[in-house]
Formats: C-alpha cells, structure tokens, sequence
C-alpha cells in the first residue's frame, strides 16, 4: 500500500518542531532550572557549518551538549546556529533541523529520536540497520551541575568520545516511547 500523506515525515517535521520551539524559549530566555540538552546531528548534512577539525573528527555524526556554556543561541526557520566550547575553545557551528538525529533532556528523561528524510526503506526480506546512538558514553557524558537561573549560560561539553562505537549503539538508542508514562 502507498503512504499517499508520507505520515513519518509529517510526524517527523512535527518533532523537529518541538525541538526548534524549546531552543527558541532558551535562545530568549536561557536554560531554566536543571534543563540540559544533548543534540546530536549529522555532521555531513548539506547546511551543517563545522570548523574542519571537528568535522574530521566526527566525519558522520556529532553530539553536543548545551549546559553552561553557549553564546549567542540564533534560531532560524530551518536551522540553528550557536558558539560553543570544544576543549576550551569557542567554535560557531550552524545546524539545520533537518539534519538532528537525536535532541534529549536527560533533567526530564524527554527525547526525540529522528529518521532520514533520504535514507533508503529497507526491503521487507531485510532488517533495518542499527539506528545511531543518540548519546556518547555513560562514562564520557559530562557530570550535571548545580542548577542554574536564566541569566546563566549553556555548556557544550567537550565532545570527546561523543561518537558512539557501533557495538554501543543498540544499548544507547533514546527512543520516544521509553520516555512516556505507563
């Protein structure tokens, strides 16, 4: 049967905007209470703007965290663009919407997965490949602060090891509905 409405992208496209939403409300307000994010993106995406050393680095998928640390949060239409630390040196990166893989606030156990808009559909006779991991290793995440006012600023955490091992990536997967209440 032919999906005429394409309903995964129309979900898709809705998720997304719940994530450009909630950036928006920190953009003009900053982070309230213990709120943190992980963003993880597609780092070869058309539009994702990466100094070279990063993108060398996480040639695939990159995930950053926004907690203490961040600079001059803009929100477009279709993307978002933020200074951030990596090893205690700011970078400007830019990421389009359509590019995330994976936006979770651990502070309360909320998080979107996302499927590419391109990938090809598996045959049915085929299984699905592993999806990306949405977060780096429970080990490499950056320990939670104290909780901050709106006036305090986002951390990017240091990205080290933000790159999960595709042995890691079933066990690490954040998935909508282990997120909803039973």
């Amino acid at each position: 049967m032919n999906d005429r409405f394409h309903y995964d992208a129309l979900v898709d496209d809705a998720l997304r905007s719940v994530v450009r939403r909630v950036l928006t409300q920190v953009a003009e307000k900053g982070l309230p209470g213990s709120h943190h994010f992980y963003i993880s993106f597609r780092s070869t995406d058309p539009g994702v703007v990466l100094p070279d050393y990063l993108r060398a680095k996480y040639p695939e998928e990159m995930t950053i965290v926004l907690q203490h640390q961040y600079w001059d949060l803009i929100i477009g239409p279709n993307h978002f663009e933020v200074t951030v630390s990596f090893n205690k040196q700011q970078e400007r990166i830019r990421v389009p919407f359509a590019a995330l893989s994976a936006f979770v606030d651990p502070s309360v156990r909320f998080g979107l997965q996302f499927d590419r808009k391109d990938k090809p559909q598996p045959d049915k006779a085929e299984a699905p490949a592993a999806p990306p991991a949405a977060l780096p290793p429970a080990d490499k995440r950056p320990p939670l602060a104290a909780p901050a006012g709106p006036e305090a600023k986002a951390e990017t955490a240091t990205t080290e090891g933000a790159e999960a091992k595709p042995e890691d990536a079933a066990s690490k997967v954040v998935k909508l509905d282990s997120f909803r209440k039973k």
